[in-house]
Parts: C-alpha cells; sequence; structure tokens
C-alpha cells in the first residue's frame, strides 16, 4: 500500500442492491441510491485493537456437559441427584424387573469429595428357576438425549467396580432399545480382585453407527455390585484433549483473539453454595464433585474444568479471560469485611494458571499435564454486579490484592463506563446488551461519543434474542460500529455460544448428539474474523434521501493480510437493513495505481429468502454465506456492478496488488 504521497487511482464500484421484500419496509425511497467514499491512505489508517473479536463460553443449555465437553455419560458419578440417600439417578434406568434386581444408592464410594454410589442387588441368576434373561439384568445410561457412536471409531470406557462376588459384567454400546449392538466387552474378575473398590478401562471399537445410543452395564449372576465414575469418551476429540472435534473446529473457523470463561451467570449462581469453584474442578475428573447449576438448573460433572477451559484457549490460540465469584450471587452477598477468603481463593487460581510448576498451586497444573504456565492475561471480578450492595467494597479488595501479586493483569469491573467514568480503578469495563434486531441496529452509534481515555470497553456479551437473518444483521450493525470505535472498544463477544437442540435457545451455534449448525449470527461473525488487528480506514455513507428518517445502510473498511498466501485485501463490508433498492457508488480514493486486481477480488453475502429465515439442524444451510468471485463490468475492469440483496450483508475483499 503507498504512502499519501504516492499516485492514487480511484476506483468506482456500483452496487446494485436488487431484490425487493414484501414486508419489512422501514420508510427510504425505493431506488435509492449512495456513495461510499473510503479513504485508503496511510494517514486515514487506524489499528484495531489485536483482540477486538472473541468467543465467550458460558455453561449454559449444556454448551459443555452434553456438548463442547467429550463425555458421553450423564450423571458419571451418581452425584446429581444430592449427597443424601436414596437418590435420584436419573437420567440412568433399570434393566429389568423389581423379582430380578433392585437398585438404589449409598455413601460407600472411595471418593471423599463424590461419596455416593450405585448399588445393584442382582436377585436372578444364570441358572436354576430365577433365571436372568439372557442379555441380563442392569442399568443403562442415554447420555444427553442420546449418545452419538461411530462405526469403526474407538470409545474409552472407565468404571470403578465393587461386589461381594466375583462379576461377570458386560459392558455394552447398543441403540435406545437396547437391541442394536454396536460394541460390547466383558469385565470378569474374582470376588478377591474386586472386594475394594477398582478401577477397569474397557476400549470398545463400534461396530455400527447410531446417534440415539446407550451404555449397558449388564450381567447374569446373583450378588451385589457397586458402580461408580462411569465414564465413555471418545478417543478422537480435539487435539487429544477431550473436547468435541466438530464443535472445537467450527470455534476455530471464527479465529477468535479471546475466550471469556466460564460465565456468565454460571459464575453467579442463584446462591453461593451453587456458584462455579474452580478449585472442585480441577485435579482426576473422578474426584470432581461436580455441582448443580441453579441458575441454568441442570448438574454438571465439572469434567470441563478450569484446568480444561484454560487448555482449550491454549488450543485455539486465543488469550483465557477468566471470569471468577466475588462473593456475590444472585440472592447472597459475602460482607466486604469476610471477603478475603474469596480474594485468596482468585489469587490461588492465578497461581494455578501461571505459577511455576513448584509452586503450591502451579504444581497442580503441572501435575495435570501442563508445566508451562497458561497465558493469562484478564480476569473479571464477578458478572453483572455493579449495584449490588457488596460489590464496590469487594471488587476494590480483589483490584489491589491481584495488582500487588501480578500488575500486569488487566481487571475487568462489571461498571459500565461508557456514558460517564468510574468510580474505581479498572482497566477495562464491562458492556452487556441484549435488544431486538432493529435496537441493536440502531447501537452502531453507541460508542461515537465515548470518553477516549481511562478504561477501554469489553462487549462481553450482546445478541438480538432470536435467531433469523435479521437478527444476525442487527449485530453486525452493532459490530460496525465497535469496528469504528476501536480505539476504545478493546474486545467483544456474542452470547451464548452454545446451545443443545433439545434446551433450544439462541445462540450462535446449536448441535444435537451427532450434528451441528451456525446460526445467521454465527455466520455474520465470520465475516469480523480478519478485523482484530486489521486497520480500518475512514468511510463515509452519503444518501441522497431527505425522507430517511431511519438509517439503514452502515459500512466500514479494513485492510487485513491473509496469513496463508500473505495477500493483502481492502475488505468492505456493507449491511443492508432495508427493503429497497439501493445503487452505492463506492469511491476508494489514497492507493497506488493499479494496486486492486479485480480479477481475484471476492465478494461474500449473508442473506436470505425472508429477513425471518432461521437454519435448524433440518436446515442447517438455508442462511449461510455465499462467496463467488467478484463480477468485473466494463473493458476497463474498474467499474463493478454486484448484486447484494435487501436485509443482507456484504463483505467485499479487494485484492491489493504493491507495485
Amino acid at each position: 500500500m503507498g504512502s499519501c504521497k504516492s499516485p492514487h487511482v480511484v476506483l468506482l464500484l456500483y452496487v446494485l442492491v436488487c431484490f425487493v421484500y414484501q414486508s419489512f419496509a422501514i420508510g427510504v425511497d425505493t431506488n435509492q441510491t449512495a456513495k461510499l467514499l473510503v479513504d485508503a491512505s496511510e494517514a486515514s489508517g487506524r489499528p484495531i485493537s489485536d483482540t477486538l473479536f472473541g468467543i465467550f463460553f458460558e455453561e449454559i443449555n449444556h454448551a459443555g456437559a452434553g456438548g463442547l465437553w467429550a463425555e458421553l455419560v450423564s450423571n458419571r458419578g451418581f452425584e446429581a441427584g444430592g449427597p443424601n440417600v436414596p437418590s435420584n439417578i436419573d437420567p440412568w434406568s433399570i434393566i429389568g424387573t423389581e423379582s430380578s434386581l433392585i437398585v438404589s444408592t449409598d455413601r460407600s464410594s472411595c471418593f471423599d469429595r463424590n461419596k455416593v454410589a450405585l448399588r445393584m442387588e442382582v436377585l436372578c441368576d444364570s441358572q436354576g428357576a430365577n433365571s436372568c434373561p439372557d442379555d441380563g439384568v442392569g442399568i443403562y445410561n442415554p447420555g444427553f438425549w442420546g449418545m452419538n457412536i461411530e462405526k469403526g471409531k474407538n470409545y474409552s470406557v472407565v468404571l470403578y467396580v465393587r461386589s461381594s462376588g466375583s462379576i461377570n459384567v458386560s459392558v455394552s454400546l447398543t441403540g435406545s432399545d437396547g437391541l442394536q449392538k454396536l460394541a460390547a466387552a466383558s469385565i470378569i474378575a474374582s470376588g478377591s480382585e474386586v472386594s475394594n473398590w477398582t478401577k477397569f478401562e474397557v476400549m470398545l471399537d463400534a461396530q455400527g453407527t447410531n446417534p440415539n445410543s446407550r451404555l449397558q452395564l449388564t450381567t447374569t449372576r446373583k450378588g451385589f455390585i457397586w458402580f461408580d465414575q462411569v465414564s465413555v469418551m471418545p478417543l478422537d476429540t480435539y487435539k487429544g484433549h477431550g473436547f468435541r472435534k466438530d464443535l472445537a473446529e467450527i470455534l476455530e473457523d471464527l479465529k477468535p483473539q479471546f475466550m471469556r470463561f466460564p460465565g456468565g451467570t454460571f459464575v453467579e449462581g442463584e446462591w453461593l453454595r451453587n456458584a462455579f469453584r474452580w478449585k472442585e474442578t480441577i485435579g482426576p475428573w473422578e474426584e470432581r464433585p461436580g455441582h448443580f447449576a441453579d441458575v441454568w438448573m441442570y448438574w454438571t460433572d465439572d469434567g470441563l474444568g478450569y484446568f480444561e477451559f484454560l487448555q482449550l484457549a491454549e488450543d485455539l490460540g486465543t488469550l483465557p479471560i477468566w471470569v471468577f465469584n466475588n462473593g456475590i450471587s444472585h440472592n447472597d452477598e459475602v460482607d466486604t469485611s469476610s471477603v478475603l477468603p474469596f480474594v485468596q481463593e482468585a489469587l490461588d487460581g492465578l497461581e494455578f494458571a501461571r505459577g511455576n510448576p513448584n509452586s503450591t498451586w502451579g504444581s497442580l497444573r503441572a501435575a495435570m499435564g501442563h508445566p508451562e504456565p497458561f497465558d493469562l492475561r484478564y480476569v473479571g471480578i464477578g458478572n453483572e454486579d455493579c449495584g449490588r450492595k457488596n460489590y464496590l467494597g469487594n471488587y476494590l479488595k480483589f483490584y489491589s490484592a491481584i495488582k500487588h501479586a501480578y500488575p500486569d493483569i488487566k481487571i475487568i469491573s462489571n461498571c459500565d463506563g461508557s456514558s460517564q467514568k468510574l468510580d474505581h480503578p479498572a482497566d477495562l469495563y464491562d458492556f452487556h446488551v441484549y435488544r431486538d434486531a432493529e435496537t441493536m441496529f440502531s447501537m452502531a452509534h453507541q460508542f461515537d461519543h465515548t470518553s477516549r481515555s481511562g478504561p477501554k470497553a469489553f462487549v462481553s456479551e450482546y445478541a438480538v434474542t432470536t435467531g433469523s437473518l435479521l437478527a444476525a444483521l442487527g449485530e453486525a450493525g452493532f459490530l460496525i460500529g465497535l469496528e469504528k470505535n476501536s480505539d476504545v472498544v478493546e474486545m467483544a463477544s456474542y452470547a451464548p455460544l452454545f446451545s443443545n437442540d433439545k434446551r433450544a435457545n439462541f445462540a450462535a451455534i446449536v448441535f444435537n448428539s451427532s450434528h451441528l449448525y451456525g446460526t445467521p449470527s454465527y455466520w455474520m461473525q465470520c465475516l469480523f474474523n480478519e478485523s482484530s488487528g486489521a486497520i480500518i480506514f475512514n468511510a463515509t455513507l452519503q444518501t441522497n434521501s431527505s425522507t430517511n428518517k431511519v438509517e439503514q445502510l452502515l459500512a466500514s473498511a479494513i485492510s487485513w493480510k491473509n496469513s496463508e498466501n500473505e495477500n493483502s485485501y481492502l475488505r468492505i463490508k456493507i449491511v443492508n437493513f432495508g427493503t429497497d433498492i439501493v445503487n452505492l457508488k463506492i469511491v476508494v480514493d489514497g492507493l497506488e495505481v493499479n494496486s486492486i486486481n479485480l480479477s481475484e477480488s471476492t465478494k461474500t453475502v449473508l442473506t436470505s429468502n425472508n429477513p425471518m429465515d432461521e437454519n435448524s439442524l433440518n436446515e442447517p444451510k438455508k442462511v449461510i454465506l455465499n462467496r463467488s468471485l467478484l463480477e468485473k463490468a466494463g473493458e476497463d475492469g474498474e467499474d463493478v456492478e454486484v448484486a447484494i440483496s435487501p436485509y443482507s450483508f456484504t463483505s467485499i475483499d479487494f485484492l491489493i496488488e504493491s507495485s
């Protein structure tokens, strides 16, 4: 790209918006014409924050338990029913009748932090008057609305067993009714071998495929058997670290620059006793007690714990942002005079992530297989707690202690500093926004008048609360505003990231046991995946509509470099939030003569036949990105007509070739 003194070329592009809808008019003139003036000179360019766009993972809608964490067994430790016995073992169920077996729970587990185990009294036998069925009696677990078992893949089954006598237990993966046999093995042991809790590991090679499978533990031998900590994990996981491969890879495609975790409201809890506590989520998975996430009303075994979140961020090549509880839940608060133990817990968590392998908590990280520190640079003190009685007092205790021990760590306040200055120290402040599509689109100017000094904004949660194309367009307009204000907005992430189809809610990515799809909001974010660290140029829209009461066009222009081929591009993004035809002339100034290679330039469009269209498991690609070469019009190749639809998001990538 040339300097401001280099010879310039002016590129005229005629962008024709040619599809007219029957509804959703927003009061603009038909056949509106407009001009976009882009100053692509070096003098115009401003650097965008290196960390502008990332992801926010919260354990909500079974995003982790039954989702990103590849564990297939639900309630693997029988703890979900609570510490008192007998207890509910759901979703485990019984195979057999009351005359053949009795299943209950007791507190005989060998694990101190999760004492509940399952006790199975088998009344039938392999022969005699009360003989067991040929396939045996026992228990089964359907996982999280069905286990996805795939032919040719291997599954590691781990379980702890104790018995009053010898055992012959069949471990099998079957269809949902138990009839289709996908894989099986037997655990045979003498009474002396299982008189105490014994760990067994079985490798199963699937001989068939069924996305609605279950795990069965059955026997035909009379006696007492106890089971605990039963796990089924596919061997084929993302980078071998236990994450469901397809769900992690679709995150990778977003090229996130940070990952905020593990919440959200999940961090707070309705009550502090049910809040996420990092120390309960590290170490061997069998020893983790798990907890009931009372804000979202389901149990998690916490296989996806603090260590795994840090590992995932590293595997994705992104920066972790740890949000921890500051002594405040939805319904109870720790007084500031009593909050120091919570402060120490946060400091211990930082030592776990960053401490040397000989430190108290760093040694536990090393023992888990990661001797090198994690690259943890950001922490959030609480979630949406600003204004609570004890927040400011508690926050200042955390802030002082963390800055003393780790002066380089950037600390995020829950209080919004976009319209007025904070009354306490912070490196960043949290900004959450959930709105309808029209309001979100209008918020493109939210940070135009924010003070350019002081803490930066972290828009850690934004979304239009539907899964439609219209929602994605409203969000795209908002993000264009964040790009233009990236001198005061350092980070932004959509929420929520994942949703299991059985807990369907708006999300970027929806999945079931075997499939997934990106919502229009996911595909919208893909067009911002090169923005972090790019250069943004002055881009001015001029319209001829004096009656345009509602802004329907938003645009930005950035330059970015493809890391794979080192090519440089000028990317112009245009959101059309209206129904009318728009003839848009784009004027690019400030580049070297003949520096734009139109024949290698592309356009990518997100649109559909109806702005309320959504994707689904049946139609996962109804609203997705459509990429093509940029059509050339005219012999000189400089006048280009590009057809884009109303209610659309278009990205044009011009290949820049330096002389």
